[in-house]
């Protein structure tokens, strides 16, 4: 085998071996997902004004941060936070219970947005709107979460 031959076989087998770690590399997932966010809070002038149907959808969607953030404050209460990023080792054990908690995260919603698309619609437009509001209200709190640390 000649020198050229050997240098050659080298690299493809740096090349494998590098493509293969970085395919078993995944992505990151973060602890809360950056799709959770609340683009504007109302006051109760603006929820009155609203159709029913619009106040389901604004409920829906404060129950879905609420569900995905809150559990996980003690980590982070904004997305885009990583176990590395906090300094939670990157084990196997640790990948695994994320994403068994996303996993477990995800089904419960799911399952909540069922039921309340049987159910919510027969609930009373003003108790809608006292729970968006308290909705907000307890969303706005994680604002002033670090004033308690």
């Amino acid at each position: 085998m000649t020198l050229n031959s050997k240098i050659s076989l080298l690299t493809i087998a740096l090349l494998l071996i590098t493509t293969f770690s970085i395919a078993q590399k995944k992505g990151e997932q973060f602890i809360i997902s950056g799709d959770v966010a609340i683009d504007k809070y109302h006051d109760r002038d603006e929820l009155e004004n609203m159709q029913k149907g619009e106040l389901l959808i604004l409920y829906n969607r404060r129950i879905e941060v609420i569900i995905k953030i809150l559990p996980n404050i003690a980590f982070a209460t904004k997305p885009g936070v990583t176990m590395s990023s906090l300094g939670i080792p990157d084990t196997k054990k640790n990948r695994s219970a994320l994403e068994d908690n996303i996993e477990a995260t995800t089904i419960y919603f799911d399952n909540t947005i069922e039921f309340q698309k049987i159910v919510l619609p027969y609930s009373d437009k003003n108790n809608l709107i006292a729970a968006i509001l308290f909705y907000e209200e307890t969303l706005k709190a994680l604002h002033t979460y670090d004033d308690f640390k």
